[in-house]
């Protein structure tokens, strides 16, 4: 961080430094920025630290439990999303339901969704890499307040995003991995799934329902250490 920036954060003029979060990508948002999940969607919903807030219709910045066991983290917001300001509510998100539901899952007790992108890109493109960088450390406040036991990464965007790790998605879909201390799973975007819809061996779908047991089953397994 350079001083400039410095002495702008705690300048003793400036009476409450997190004013300048939404306004600029160079401060940083350093853990423990944020209270709850209400103070950092105000921040969301102000937030032109990249050029996507520009065009936003709401800030999409998460919906379920706020003390879930899992995190699942998708890529950005859909038309769908940007009109209602909520996560996985087109086609994917009703998919998503019912795969989750399917072993037991609901938003309502072990779930909290989240983007790595609050605000839609144009016609729907993957986010850029700046545009990620400008508002991962929104999410990355987002998973300290949930503090998730089990983070689902899905899609190749939200795997790059949080990991680094630039693999394609069938790759590395299904295995665990840690990241800062957390068991995390790539899985397949509900998207990907929507125009795959073969439920035969070996395809996506049937390797979905694989990993979404796999999760469960080590969901149980922590709950009850």
């Amino acid at each position: 961080m350079s001083s400039d920036i410095q002495l702008t954060l705690f300048d003793d003029t400036n009476s409450n430094p997190r004013d300048l979060i939404p306004t600029n990508a160079k401060i940083p948002i350093a853990p423990g920025t944020y209270n709850n999940i209400t103070e950092l969607a105000q921040d969301c919903n102000q937030c032109h630290r990249c050029g996507l807030g520009d065009n936003r219709t709401h800030a999409v910045v998460g919906r379920g439990h706020l003390q879930a066991p899992i995190m699942l983290i998708g890529e950005a917001p859909g038309q769908n999303e940007d009109e209602t300001g909520l996560p996985f509510v087109g086609r994917s998100g009703q998919l998503l339901e019912k795969i989750l539901a399917s072993v037991n899952l609901t938003t309502e007790q072990d779930i909290y969704i989240a983007n790595i992108n609050k605000c839609r890109p144009p016609k729907n493109r993957a986010p850029n890499p700046d545009e990620m960088a400008a508002c991962i450390p929104y999410l990355l406040e987002q998973i300290r307040l949930v503090d998730p036991k089990i983070i689902l990464l899905t899609g190749a965007t939200a795997v790059k995003g949080i990991t680094g790790d630039k693999r394609g998605i069938t790759k590395i879909r299904g295995q665990w991995l840690e990241w800062e201390g957390r068991l995390c799973m790539a899985i397949f975007h509900p998207s990907y799934l929507l125009r795959n819809p073969s439920k035969e061996v070996g395809k996506p779908k049937w390797l979905m329902w694989q990993d979404i047991q796999a999760v469960r089953t080590k969901l149980d397994e922590l709950t009850i250490n």
